[in-house]
Formats: structure tokens, sequence, C-alpha cells
């Protein structure tokens, strides 16, 4: 057996990119060392799951704490290499509130909050990086100072803290619950009730590893819809989250039957889609209000619909 590992100490939770692998491969793929590295962490007793021993080839799930003590130099190899490889400029990328503690963004359509495994694209993370802003260490070095993400294909608000201390505080105010989160969805059809909550646990997919849906051993999930206007096939909801788990209001409305328009990973109908143009979900975060986590003065983000949405609407409004 090895001799026991020392150098840099990374607590991080494992990316839903790595959910149901090997705790070997995971490090391997999360950190960039070798399998073999990996695995000798592991018996070397340099990795906690939960703060919990574990064999190099337990099954991991998404969310699970990883306590690891990498190897001097794939530490410092991890970090450089996530940093490198993340400052990339994004266009439209929009930074709508700055100070020393946080920014927040207007993030637009195929950018990714931050790096993950198999995605080559842009990051909200990258494209801050690129543009100067530094942004707080807390976290693993490919997601440093994100505090909650958006989808890919979703665009809106979200927010990256500067700070140490802006990224504890606003970290727990989102798992709190203390954030008021509001999207603007528009849904196939008509939902009954026009007002209403979602509370339906969620989860992996039981069959298909790139989906989330609604189990009962999963997640509490809270989702509460309100119709903001009617057309004549589909709805325009203003959503607020109490939870946010991941295509939350993707699988919720999919599981009433009412998925986002151009949602076609969730059964969305592609005619619809191609007849009004859409090539991605119609779903946008576009309000953001929370304490500023340093002095605790309230603050009030609002993004209207980028136009690929507004055309939509506009769109349906002519047909309705």
């Amino acid at each position: 057996m090895s001799e026991p590992v020392t150098g840099e100490r990374r607590a991080v939770p494992l990316p839903d990119g790595l959910d149901g692998l090997r705790l070997d491969v995971a490090l391997s793929r999360l950190f960039g060392v070798s399998r073999t590295t990996a695995a000798d962490l592991v018996e070397t007793g340099s990795v906690l799951v939960d703060g919990q021993a574990a064999v190099k080839s337990e099954r991991v799930r998404a969310g699970a704490w990883l306590d690891v003590e990498l190897p001097p130099a794939a530490g410092a190899a991890a970090t450089a290499t996530a940093a490198a490889e993340s400052a990339e400029p994004v266009p439209g990328l929009k930074v709508v509130y700055d100070d020393d503690d946080l920014v927040v963004v207007d993030k637009p359509v195929g950018v990714a909050a931050h790096p993950s495994p198999g995605w080559t694209g842009p990051t909200v993370v990258g494209g801050l990086a690129a543009a100067g802003y530094r942004i707080a260490t807390s976290g693993a070095a490919e997601r440093q100072g994100v505090v909650h993400r958006l989808d890919v294909g979703t665009t809106g608000l979200m927010a990256v803290a500067k700070s140490e201390r802006a990224y504890s505080v606003l970290k727990e105010a989102f798992r709190a619950r203390e954030v008021d989160k509001r999207y603007a969805a528009l849904v196939q059809g008509h939902p009954d009730p026009s007002r209403g909550t979602i509370d339906a646990p969620i989860d992996r997919h039981p069959t298909h590893d790139y989906k989330w849906a609604v189990v009962a051993t999963g997640k509490p999930s809270v989702t509460h819809y309100e119709t903001v206007e009617a057309f004549r096939a589909a709805s325009l909801l203003d959503i607020r989250l109490e939870t946010g788990r991941t295509h939350q209001i993707r699988v919720h409305m999919a599981a009433v039957r009412h998925p986002c328009v151009g949602d076609l990973t969730y059964g969305a109908d592609p005619t619809l889609a191609a007849r009004l143009g859409l090539t991605r979900q119609w779903l946008h975060a576009r309000r953001l209000a929370f304490a500023h986590p340093a002095d605790g003065r309230p603050l009030v983000f609002d993004s209207p619909p980028p136009a690929d949405l507004q055309s939509v609407l506009d769109r349906l409004a002519e047909e309705s």
C-alpha cells in the first residue's frame, strides 16, 4: 500500500455529470489525476465521502460531499487547468450589478454556469474571469463563487460571489430559501387551475441518465406558478421556486403535462417549436431578490425576455 499523500485539501460536492460513477473514476475526472492516483488516494485514507471513509469501487451520487487531500502537484494542476481553460470571453453576458462582494449577470443562451465534465462551451465563470472579475475562491476550482445555477438553455439572472463572506452568506440564503427566484415560462396548453403549487420530489430519471424526473424517493421540490397570459396554444406563467433542483421547472411542468414550449427533452411538441422558430426551452430567470450579504439591504434585479423568446410571445399574440 502506498504511503499517505499530503498536499492540497479540497472539499467539494460531486457534480451532477459524475453521478453514479465509481469513486476512483469520479475523482480522476474531477481533479484531472490518473485512475491509479485516484485509487491510491482512496486506499490511503485521503478521501472522505460525506465524512466517511470509502472504497474505490463505491458508486457516488451527485451532491455527495467529497473531502480530498490531493498530492501537491495534482492540486495545483487542477486549479491552474480549471482557471486557464474557463477564462474565455462570453458574448452577450451582461453585468447588471457589481460591488466588492458580488456580481449579478444576465446570462445568454448556450452558456453554462461553470465548467463541468463533458461541457466544452462558454461559462459564466469563464466569462467573468476573462473580463477581469475576481470571484470567491470557495468551492471547487471550476465553480468558484457560484452559489446557484441556470441550465445552458435557460437565460436570465444569476448571482456570483466575489468575496468569501458573500459566498458563505449567499449559499446559506439559497439553502434557507430566503432568495426570491422568479421565472417566466411559456408552457403548452392551459394549466388548470391557472394558479397553483406543484409539490413533487425530483431525482435522476430511472432510465435516462441525462434527464430528471418526479420520483417517489427524490428530493423535496416545490414550484409555485400563476398564469400571466393565455394564448391559443400556450400559457405564459410566472413561476416562483421554493427549492432549486436540477431542471425543476422543466420536470414539474412536464409532469403535469404542460412542458415548456420548445423543451423537446421533456416532451414538448416539436411541431409547435418549429412553427414558432424556437430552438430551446422557453424559460427565463426574470427576477432575483435577496438581502445583500454584507449589510442586509434588499437587492432586486429584473430582466426582460431576450429577443428570441420575446419574438415567440409577439407571434402568439398576433395569432390569438
